[in-house]
């Protein structure tokens, strides 16, 4: 069954009001007709099971059969910030980091990041970014789509991360594997994540002091350098393991 998305407002009484892009590909691209079931999503944790009673020219009219509450998010938000790596890498990142159940992603500008963007070419990213987290999101069911923020400063980001409950950044020169499994043991459920990943290269010594001084905890991922489309995928692996059974 195919799942949408769409605002609260979108949802009236026992009616959900599908618009824009979703109407042609219900329309064109999956043949929608008249009763067909889908499913639609709204942002509040709630998952609409419906019929499409209308198809008009510019919006599908979907009837609410059931509501019901979904357990397919995980218990704890967690966030990339993302090392701006070379080439296509970063909507690999992405598509694979909204799977396994990121909240949101923020893509860091760094010391050792090779790409550099300008203005007009951040908003052309960032918009296909997210457009790849939407098609994400829908493929692995996941019940609201992850949003990726616009580009941030390394500075920037670690100050962001002052607010959550966890942060953890990867670091070669961390301390034993035991060290980071009592770590990430400790992580409950409703907590909120923050995970920091360098580009290629890594961070700067420079930026793992500054992540230090704000209580951002060194990690290791084992005795292996892992590529950085490799270690933050690696790092939600781990975390969704251990949340899914809590």
């Amino acid at each position: 069954m195919h799942r949408f998305f769409v605002n609260p407002d979108q949802i009236e009484d026992r009616w959900i009001h599908i618009r824009g892009r979703d109407v042609n590909h219900i329309k064109n691209v999956l043949r929608g007709r008249s009763g067909d079931e889908i499913l639609v999503s709204a942002q509040d944790h709630l998952e609409y099971t419906c019929y499409i009673d209308q198809i008009n020219e510019d919006e599908i009219l979907a009837k609410i059969m059931y509501v019901q509450e979904n357990g397919l998010e995980l218990s704890s938000r967690i966030y990339l910030f993302q090392g701006l790596p070379k080439g296509d890498k970063m909507e690999w990142i992405i598509q694979k980091a909204v799977e396994l159940g990121v909240y949101e992603v923020i893509p860091v500008d760094t010391k050792r990041s090779v790409v550099k963007l300008d203005q007009r070419k951040q908003e052309k990213k960032n918009k296909r970014w997210q457009a790849i987290s939407e098609s994400a999101a829908k493929q692995s069911k996941r019940m609201l789509i992850p949003e990726i923020s616009p580009v941030m400063t390394f500075e920037k980001s670690v100050e962001m991360a002052d607010s959550l409950d966890v942060r953890l950044i990867p670091y070669e020169l961390a301390r034993g594997i035991e060290e980071t499994r009592g770590i990430l043991d400790e992580i409950s459920p409703g907590q909120s994540v923050g995970i920091f990943i360098g580009p290629e290269g890594g961070f700067d010594e420079e930026e793992v002091g500054l992540a230090v001084k704000h209580k951002i905890l060194p990690i290791t991922l084992g005795r292996r350098i892992l590529r950085t489309e490799t270690a933050g995928m690696t790092v939600l692996s781990i975390l969704m393991y251990l949340l899914e059974g809590k």
